[in-house]
């Protein structure tokens, strides 16, 4: 029997990861309650979509509309988890228009972009759809529960089990713990958090588990790229010059004019309606400073707006935007992971029942859905004998 609180595999994170591991789960026999508790108001983490509420019937990926599997290894379960997703129409290959900007704005159709690699899908509806349509085609019997807007900040493990509890004061009981966001283990926690010490460090002390030792120790020193995203509510009147009539389109800056223009890439995103959405990112660190330092928000919003048509300028393609229906700024809580790799032998932790997923480990695709994926599919073999 379970109390209202009581579960008996709690994930911290509502990513892609998350999704596919508690789908994948399910689907090996586990017949247990699963807690998804994450901090945004729905699935899908850095790959997830804005249903604005000063913006109705607008769906916006803020994130990356598409995602892209390279597996090279030609792992036998990421082949399979993306064919059934592929059989069940959940995703489809993406034809989408890929434009390289350069220096010379001349634009190539042929990129080496870490995004658009090898081959692209999109979901049939949106990215935080595709993560609760991974869940919803193994929760025939309803062991997940899903709880938005709750920010885990304190953890405590005695008589082994894992307590909980969240910013508001909601705790959460479980037998085991999987933490596909990192941010418990990390640095970052102290300011994100407010708290003084990193939330496992704080439930499990130095030296009482190598394994959680190592991996708190080597996340100190991996990178993470922070972005800054901007949403373009356009009119109902702007369009694109040209007749394209796909959904996405795709403009990935040359270092040169990011440097210039402080955009790394821009996705235009046709609505159910035509209107074109249009997200812009940026990972200049300067940019995003001044950002932070800008007193008048709508003046840095007019900057936007400037680089933007200075950008497509001589487009074939692209229109000026003279005006546009609103211009939401997106900070980002969670962080691309770069440079070091967590081995994925510090996966699973036996002594403490905990387990971690996402792409900040070593598997192909680190930094990218595909390794958050496949991190996810590793995990759920590993853990099955011990959940």
């Amino acid at each position: 029997m379970h109390s209202d609180n009581s579960y008996d595999i709690a994930i911290i994170g509502g990513g892609i990861s998350s999704c596919v591991f508690a789908s994948t789960h399910i689907k090996n026999g586990f017949d247990g309650k699963i807690a998804i508790i994450e901090n945004g108001r729905k699935l899908g983490g850095r790959s997830s979509t804005r249903n604005s509420f000063n913006n109705i019937g607008w769906e916006l990926n803020h994130g990356s509309p598409n995602f892209n599997i390279c597996n090279k290894t030609n792992n036998h379960l990421l082949q399979s988890f993306i064919q059934e997703l592929l059989d069940s129409k959940i995703i489809e290959s993406d034809t989408s228009d890929v434009i390289d900007l350069k220096e010379n704005h001349l634009f190539e159709t042929r990129i080496n972009s870490d995004f658009l690699c090898c081959s692209n899908y999109i979901p049939r509806s949106s990215m935080s759809e595709l993560s609760q349509k991974i869940i919803s085609k193994e929760n025939l019997n309803d062991q997940v529960k899903y709880f938005f807007e709750t920010l885990i900040v304190k953890l405590n493990y005695d008589n082994n089990r894992w307590i909980l509890t969240s910013k508001n004061g909601n705790k959460f009981k479980t037998k085991f713990l999987i933490c596909s966001s990192n941010l418990i283990l990390h640095k970052r926690s102290l300011d994100i958090l407010k708290v003084n010490q990193i939330p496992l460090r704080k439930a499990i002390p130095e030296n009482n588990d190598k394994k959680i030792d190592k991996i708190i120790n080597l996340l100190t020193k991996q990178d993470y790229v922070q972005r800054l995203t901007f949403l373009i509510y356009t009119k109902i009147n702007y369009c694109y010059k040209d007749n394209y009539k796909n959904k996405f389109r795709y403009f990935i800056l040359s270092k040169l004019l990011e440097e210039k223009f402080k955009f790394e890439r821009i996705i235009f995103q046709k609505q159910s309606n035509n209107n074109l959405g249009i997200v812009i990112h940026t990972k200049n660190n300067e940019f995003i400073e001044e950002f932070f330092h800008f007193q008048n928000k709508d003046k840095f919003k007019e900057k936007i707006l400037i680089n933007f048509n200075q950008l497509f300028d001589k487009s074939n393609f692209i229109n000026k935007l003279n005006d546009y229906q609103d211009l939401s700024i997106m900070i980002w809580r969670a962080s691309q992971p770069s440079g070091l790799a967590i081995p994925e032998v510090l996966q699973v932790c036996e002594n403490y029942n905990i387990a971690f997923c996402g792409d900040w480990f070593d598997f192909e695709g680190f930094g990218r859905i595909e390794g958050a994926i496949l991190s996810a599919l590793k995990l759920s073999c590993k853990i099955n004998s011990i959940s």
